[in-house]
């Protein structure tokens, strides 16, 4: 499996037979992001920065992406996905609306990517994403967990591989914190790296903490 970041919440996921992007966003974030193709792409709420599927063309083996943009159990290309509902604030909503929460499996590896989350998991939720290997966090606060909340949702959820996203980017026109701020509260110094490639019995036993580079 390989995981490249695209800035924001976006990432692309290449399995062995289906690649898999989260979150496309829209230029008026201020990142520059090229085309990119996908058989399947998730979308954890509708606003501008999270829901550009535009940007996303198909592959080989299908000619358009597969849109996921709602909670649910979904089966496409030997993956599975399941949609969680949750919100955008820590008020159930009455802020920013609803928010998924998406639980994929690939690879025989379950990745989990938290969207716009605004607040701890309850009961319910965290059964949904229990036993995650790599986790897809947001970090920046402002719109969604801030460093603090986040290492409390990791603590929650206990994956074995953390990939903060949603923080402050060169270009970025949304104020956010610095992945900085996350990697400090959590305790860790990393260098940021280009992608990370992995396997099921390629992943570390200790919780580890990747940084990806914006491709």
């Amino acid at each position: 499996m390989e995981i490249q970041y695209f800035g924001h919440s976006c990432f692309r996921i290449k399995g062995k037979d289906a690649i898999l992007v989260t979150d496309p966003y829209s230029p008026e974030v201020g990142l520059k992001m090229d085309k990119i193709s996908a058989d399947i792409v998730t979308v954890s709420h509708q606003h501008y920065d999270h829901n550009n599927i535009s940007v996303v063309t198909g592959t080989t083996k299908r000619p358009n992406p597969f849109i996921i943009s709602s909670p649910g159990e979904y089966e496409i290309s030997g993956v599975f996905i399941y949609g969680v509902s949750s919100f955008h604030d820590a008020v159930k909503g009455a802020k920013r609306g609803n928010n998924t929460i998406y639980v994929i499996n690939m690879d025989g590896i379950k990745l989990s990517h938290l969207g716009d989350l605004g607040h701890r998991l309850t009961d319910e939720q965290l059964e949904e994403v229990n036993g995650v290997d790599i986790l897809m966090i947001p970090v920046g606060g402002t719109y969604t967990l801030d460093p603090h909340q986040a290492v409390e949702v990791i603590s929650q959820i206990e994956p074995r591989v953390v990939i903060p996203m949603h923080y402050k980017l060169p270009g970025l026109k949304i104020v956010l914190a610095p992945v900085e701020e996350f990697l400090k509260e959590i305790g860790v110094e990393v260098k940021p790296t280009d992608k990370l490639v992995t396997s099921l019995d390629k992943l570390p036993e200790e919780r580890q903490v990747v940084v990806l580079q914006k491709r």
